[in-house]
C-alpha cells in the first residue's frame, strides 16, 4: 500500500500545473460531511493507506501530509511507515495546522485546491481567511481525484425503507410541521438538509448507503408548502414512493440538488454552515441566508417516549448477547482454544443476530488485546490479528443496529492475572466512569461542564485521555450523533431529558494496555432544588462491569454502592431471558463487592 501511495500522490501531483494549483486538500467526508462515508467518496483513504475515519491529506509539490486525532495516532504511524506521507498528530501543541502548514510552505500568490463539496462552507471560509493574510487563495478545482482513480466504487445504490412509527414514535408529517413552525418563527422560506442522519429522521426512512449507519445518501428541501427530497430514483420503491407522495413529499434525482437551489425564487433560506457543504451553499447566494444550527439535529437528539421505550428493550437484547459472548470468551480462554481478536468480532456478531429486529452492527467491532488495546481505533487485519492469552486485558468496544434502537458498549475484560499497572488504571477509568453516571446537574448544564467527573481520577495521577468522553448516539441511526457531547472542547449545547448519550473515560498506554468502561446514559429529570430544576442520567446499557481488574481502596464507599446497584440491576433485568447456566454465571459477574 506504501509504494502504491507514493504513486497516486504522484498522480495527483501531475494536474497541478493543469489545473492552476500547488496543493491540494483531501478530506475524510462526502458530499453531506459525514463522519463514515460510502466506498465511493473514501478518497482520503485511497490515496493514502490509512484506513481511519478521520484524517486529512495535504500534498504540496513536494510534500505530503495527514493530520488525525489521537484516537489514531498509533494506527497512522503504522500505515504510513515508508510513505511519503508524513504524520501530523493534531490538537498538540507542536503540530503545526493544515493552514500553518500550507503557509509555511507555499509562497505569496499560491493557489491551494479544494472539492468544495467536500468540505463545509465553514471550513472554507476559515481557510480562506487564514490562508489570504500569506497571499494564499483557495479554489475549488471539484473532485480531482476522480480523475487518478481508476475502478473507483460507483456511488451506492441501498434501498430506502420505511421505518415503522411503532419504532419511530412520531408521523413524518408531525416532524415536517415542528420543522415548518420553526422556519416560520424564524421568519424564513425553507430550509436545506444535507446531513443523512437528520433527513432518515424527518422522513421516517432508512437505509444502507454507509456502512453500520442506516441512512439513504440523499437531500432534503421544506418550503412552507412543499418538500424536495433528492434522491437516485432506483433506490425508491414503488411502496415508498406512495408513502412519500402521501406525505406531501415531491422526488428529484440526487444530481439535480445543485442547479435547483440556483434557480430557487423563495427569499430566504436556513441552513447550517457547517453541516452544509460549500458547493450548495455558493449555489444559493442569490438568497437571503440564515445560518444556523440545524433545529433538526436538535429534535431528533430527545428521544420520545415510545423510542426511550425501545432502547430499553434494545438494552435488554444486547445484554443478552453480550452475557452470551463472555461466558462463550470466558470458557474458550479457560480451555485454550484458539481466540483472536478477529474471532471476538465475529462472534459478538452471532450472538446479536439472534435477537429481536438485529439489522446490522452499529460500528466495526474494536478489540484489542494488550497493547492493540492502546490502539484507540483499533481495527484487527489478518496481518495484526493477535491470539489472547490467560492474562492481561482485551479491550472490547462494539455495537449493534436493531428496529429498536442503538447500541454502543466498551468493556475492558481481565483474562487472567493482571499487572498492578493494569489494575490501577482500570480502576482509574472505572471511577471516572461511576462519578459520571452519579451526577446531578441543573437544567441549562454542557457537556463541558461535567467532563471532570469522568478525567479527575485520572488527572491526580497525571493522567488522562485525549478523547470525548461522550456523545450522542442516534435511533436506529449512526453511532455518532449531535448535538450534545461530554468532552473539553466546548459545545454549547446543553444536556436535556431525553438525550441518550454515551460514558466512556479510558486510558491508553502505549505497547502495554488501553482501558475503557462505556455504558450509554439517559438524561432524566432529578426533581426540583434551590435555583430551580435538577437533571441526573440513568444508565442504560446493561452488561456486567468486569470486577478482576478493581482495586477495592481506589473506590469509595458511594461508588462501590453505585456498581453493585448497577449490577443488582443487570441481573434483574437481563435473567428471565437467559437459562439457568447463564443465570448462574451471570450471577457470579454481578455479584456484590464488599
Amino acid at each position: 500500500m506504501t509504494n502504491i501511495s507514493s504513486l497516486r500522490v504522484g498522480s495527483l501531483r501531475d494536474l497541478f500545473k493543469q489545473k492552476g494549483i500547488n496543493a491540494y486538500i483531501v478530506p475524510s467526508t462526502d458530499p453531506h460531511l459525514s463522519e463514515y462515508v460510502a466506498d465511493h467518496w473514501k478518497s482520503r483513504e485511497w490515496i493514502s493507506g490509512f484506513t481511519g475515519s478521520a484524517g486529512t491529506v495535504v500534498i504540496t509539490s513536494d510534500k505530503a501530509g495527514l493530520w488525525t486525532d489521537s484516537r489514531y495516532f498509533l494506527q497512522a504511524a503504522d500505515q504510513l511507515q515508508d510513505s511519503c506521507i508524513t504524520l501530523y498528530k493534531d490538537m498538540l501543541p507542536e503540530t503545526p495546522s493544515i493552514t500553518e502548514f500550507l503557509s509555511n510552505e507555499l509562497s505569496d500568490g499560491s493557489v491551494v485546491g479544494i472539492d468544495g463539496k467536500m468540505f463545509s462552507d465553514s471550513q472554507v471560509t476559515a481557510y480562506k481567511s487564514e490562508l489570504s493574510t500569506h497571499g494564499i487563495s483557495i479554489l475549488d478545482t471539484g473532485d480531482l481525484i476522480t480523475e487518478i482513480w481508476n475502478n473507483r466504487p460507483a456511488l451506492p445504490q441501498g434501498q430506502a425503507l420505511l421505518f415503522a412509527d411503532r419504532y419511530a414514535g412520531r408521523k413524518t408529517s408531525d416532524k415536517i410541521q415542528d420543522i415548518r413552525t420553526t422556519l416560520k418563527a424564524a421568519h424564513c422560506d425553507c430550509i436545506l438538509v444535507s446531513a443523512l442522519d437528520e433527513i432518515a429522521w424527518t422522513l421516517n426512512l432508512r437505509g444502507n448507503d454507509i456502512h453500520c449507519n442506516p441512512v439513504i445518501v440523499s437531500y432534503l428541501l421544506i418550503t412552507p408548502d412543499s418538500v424536495h427530497y433528492f434522491v437516485q430514483p432506483q433506490k425508491i420503491s414503488a411502496k415508498v414512493v406512495r408513502y412519500l407522495q402521501n406525505n406531501g413529499v415531491t422526488l428529484h434525482d440526487y444530481e439535480e440538488i445543485e442547479a435547483y437551489l440556483k434557480q430557487l425564487e423563495l427569499c430566504s433560506i436556513m441552513l447550517d454552515r457547517t453541516r452544509t457543504n460549500y458547493t450548495l451553499c455558493q449555489a444559493v447566494r442569490h438568497l437571503q441566508v440564515i445560518h444556523t444550527s440545524s433545529p433538526i439535529n436538535a429534535m431528533k437528539g430527545i428521544r420520545n417516549q415510545t423510542e426511550i421505550r425501545n432502547i430499553r428493550k434494545t438494552m435488554i437484547y444486547d445484554g443478552v448477547a453480550l452475557v452470551r459472548f463472555q461466558i462463550w470468551l470466558e470458557q474458550a480462554i479457560k480451555n485454550g482454544e484458539r481466540v483472536t481478536e478477529m474471532t471476538i468480532g465475529a462472534m459478538l456478531k452471532q450472538f446479536r443476530q439472534e435477537q429481536p429486529g438485529w439489522l446490522d452492527e452499529s460500528f466495526d467491532t474494536i478489540a484489542g488485546y494488550g497493547p492493540h488495546g492502546a490502539i484507540v481505533h483499533y481495527e484487527a487485519t489478518p496481518e495484526t490479528d493477535t491470539e489472547l492469552q490467560p492474562h492481561g486485558f482485551v479491550l472490547i468496544d462494539s455495537g449493534a443496529q436493531y428496529l429498536t434502537g442503538t447500541t454502543d458498549i466498551t468493556r475492558t475484560i481481565a483474562l487472567g492475572p493482571l499487572t498492578h499497572e493494569e489494575k490501577n488504571d482500570y480502576t482509574l477509568v472505572l471511577k471516572g466512569h461511576i462519578d459520571l453516571a452519579m451526577a446531578v446537574f441543573p437544567e441549562g448544564t454542557r457537556g463541558t461542564q461535567l467532563d471532570i467527573l469522568a478525567r479527575l481520577p485520572l488527572l491526580k495521577q497525571r493522567k488522562n485521555y485525549l478523547h470525548g468522553t461522550g456523545h450522542g448516539v442516534g435511533h436506529c441511526l449512526n453511532v455518532h450523533e449531535g448535538p450534545q457531547s461530554i468532552r473539553m472542547n466546548e459545545n454549547p449545547v446543553t444536556l436535556k431529558v431525553g438525550m441518550v448519550t454515551s460514558n466512556e473515560p479510558g486510558i491508553y498506554i502505549a505497547g502495554k494496555h488501553g482501558v475503557r468502561t462505556e455504558n450509554l446514559v439517559l438524561t432524566r429529570p432529578a426533581g426540583s432544588g434551590l435555583y430551580g430544576n435538577y437533571l441526573r442520567f440513568e444508565t442504560l446499557t446493561l452488561c456486567p462491569i468486569c470486577t478482576k481488574g478493581i482495586i477495592r481502596s481506589l473506590l469509595t464507599d458511594e461508588e462501590v454502592k453505585w456498581l453493585n446497584n448497577y449490577h443488582k440491576t443487570v441481573y434483574n433485568k437481563l435473567a428471565p431471558h437467559l437459562s439457568k447456566k447463564e443465570q448462574t454465571w451471570l450471577r457470579k459477574a454481578t455479584q456484590s463487592i464488599n
